[in-house]
C-alpha cells in the first residue's frame, strides 16, 4: 500500500514539476537579453571563453529537446533556444555548454554516466519484457524476475548518476552567465529559477525509478515469504 501511495505522490509531483518547468521557460522566454545574444551566440561565447573551439552548435526540432552529444561533439539546441534572445534561451544554452566543459575537463560523474550509456541502452530494450515474464513466472522461475530487477537497477543507477552531472552543469552555466555579464542582477535569478526547475525533473525521475525498483523487489520478496 505504501508503495502505491508513493507512486501516486511521485506522479503528482512529476506533473507539478513539468508544468512549472514549461511555465517558467515560457515566461522567461519573453524576457530579452540586453546584449541581443541568441542561444547560439551564448553557446559559442561560453565555449570560446573556456578554450573550447572544436564543438559545433546545431538547431534541432522540438521544445526543450536541447542536449550535448559528446560523440559528435555537438551542442544541439531546440528552435526556441537556438535563435531566441531571452533569459531562458541563454540559461539552457549555457547549461548544455556546461556539459561541454565537463567533457573537456574529464568530469568524473559524466565519464561514469557515459560509460553506463551502452549498457543502459541495451537493457532498456529488453527490461520491460524480462520484468513481465518474471512477474508471470515468479512462482516457478524467480530467477527471471531477479534478472529483470538487475537490469532495471542499472536504469535506476543511471538516473542517480545523472543528478550530479545536471546540477554541476547548471552551476557552471550560472557562474559563467554572471561572470561574463550575459545576465544582469535583475534577470540572473530568472536564469537560476529556470535551471532549478529543470533539475527538479531529474530528481523526480530518479525517485520514480527507485520507487519502481522497490516495487519489483517487493514482488520478489513476497514470493519468497
Amino acid at each position: 500500500m505504501i508503495v502505491y501511495i508513493l507512486f501516486i505522490a511521485i506522479a503528482i509531483l512529476s506533473y507539478i514539476v513539468q508544468a512549472s518547468l514549461q511555465s517558467r521557460f515560457k515566461k522567461y522566454s519573453q524576457v530579452p537579453l540586453a546584449n541581443g545574444m541568441t542561444g547560439r551566440d551564448v553557446a559559442l561565447k561560453m565555449m570560446h571563453d573556456n578554450g573550447v573551439n572544436d564543438v559545433d552548435v546545431s538547431c534541432i526540432s522540438g521544445t526543450l529537446t536541447d542536449h550535448y552529444d559528446p560523440t559528435a561533439k555537438r551542442v544541439n539546441l531546440s528552435q526556441d533556444v537556438y535563435s531566441n534572445c531571452s533569459v531562458a534561451a541563454a540559461a539552457v544554452a549555457a547549461h548544455e555548454c556546461g556539459h561541454v566543459l565537463q567533457h573537456a575537463m574529464g568530469y568524473a560523474p559524466l565519464k561514469l554516466r557515459s560509460s553506463l550509456v551502452p549498457v543502459v541502452s541495451f537493457s532498456s530494450k529488453i527490461v520491460s519484457w524480462v520484468l513481465l515474464a518474471g512477474i508471470l513466472l515468479v512462482q516457478t522461475f524467480p530467477v527471471v524476475l531477479e534478472a529483470g530487477i538487475a537490469l532495471f537497477a542499472l536504469t535506476t543507477l543511471f538516473s542517480f548518476v545523472t543528478l550530479p552531472v545536471e546540477i554541476n552543469a547548471s552551476k557552471r552555466a550560472l557562474a559563467w552567465l554572471d561572470h561574463a555579464g550575459i545576465t544582469s542582477p535583475t534577470n540572473h535569478k530568472m536564469a537560476e529559477s529556470a535551471l532549478r526547475s529543470a533539475a527538479y525533473t531529474y530528481v523526480v525521475a530518479a525517485l520514480s525509478s527507485l520507487a519502481t525498483l522497490i516495487y519489483y523487489i517487493l514482488i520478489l520478496n513476497n514470493r519468497r515469504s
